[in-house]
């Protein structure tokens, strides 16, 4: 069964600067442009955050003895490393050092 929800409009400028009133289209353009560039890179952080913790994890269960399955071990093992390799390619391509 499902449930009426209440859905409401919410704004989020994630600390843009608002455009400022009579810009022109390519001033707008630009603004949005920019914020776009901002969110993906803010995005990406995320992704790399994301994989550091899986990488962190799949350690820990790759080394974590016999309490695990030795093929559960095995794959936390291998994703570990392509973790650490793929979020450092991740790092590269965003242009961060």
């Amino acid at each position: 069964m499902r449930t009426s929800t209440a859905l409401s409009v919410v704004r989020d400028n994630c600390g843009a600067v608002p455009v400022p009133a009579g810009a022109s289209v390519s001033e707008r353009i630009r603004h949005l442009q920019a914020e776009a560039r901002l969110l993906a890179r803010e995005q990406i952080e995320a992704l790399e955050n994301a994989l550091l913790q899986i990488e962190r994890l799949s350690c820990e269960i790759a080394d974590g003895g016999e309490a695990y399955p030795v093929g559960v071990r095995e794959v936390a093992g291998r994703l570990a490393e392509d973790c650490k390799s793929h979020g450092a390619t991740i790092h590269l391509l965003a242009g961060r050092n």
